[in-house]
């Protein structure tokens, strides 16, 4: 799927602009658009996504159960597959909430343990489902950031007397 951008309020030159959002592109700014149907449709999206994943990993442990190993190694198989998910959910829901940045030690790692964010999928997408019950996910850091740059931008711009490309008055060429 395209990153689509919304039509925004015209800012003035030289304006941050925001960054799109996976689903929802630039519409998370305004509040406008399709952004309330893009709300209702990713949950409904995220939760039929982590259906999906829950039936193939039921298929993969009852596949290894039809081998009939014992009921310790089927617990086991069960508990690493929920422990998984848990971990999978927990970084996902720090990821949303707080950003790549914050993530730290085991979090972080991204290749190590690449194995146990794929079986934990179930767990990253419920996460996913949960944080976009409440807003867009990942919105509230896009918007902090993009508010930042904003006031970063009028400080900026105030601090020229309001003018863009003048410089501040008594700040001319020395006279010799």
């Amino acid at each position: 799927m395209t990153q689509e951008r919304t039509p925004t309020p015209a800012r003035p030159a030289g304006a941050p602009e925001p960054e799109p959002i996976r689903w929802f592109g630039t519409s998370w700014v305004e509040r406008g658009g399709d952004y309330r149907l893009r709300r209702v449709l990713v949950p409904i999206g995220a939760l039929l996504a982590a259906a999906a994943a829950a039936f193939v990993l039921r298929l993969a442990v009852e596949g290894i159960q039809v081998a009939d190993n014992g009921g310790f190694l089927n617990g086991l198989l069960v508990a690493a597959v929920a422990i998984c998910s848990l971990l999978a959910a927990l970084r996902t829901w720090k990821l949303l909430t707080e950003g790549r940045d914050a993530l730290t030690g085991w979090m972080a790692e991204d290749r190590s343990l690449g194995v146990v964010w794929v079986i934990g999928g179930v767990g990253s997408l419920l996460a996913y489902f949960l944080r976009a019950l409440r807003e867009a996910p990942g919105e509230a850091l896009h918007r902090a950031g993009y508010e930042k740059a904003l006031a970063r931008h009028d400080r900026k711009q105030t601090g020229r007397g309001g003018r863009p490309g003048t410089a501040a008055p008594g700040r001319g060429r020395r006279k010799r």
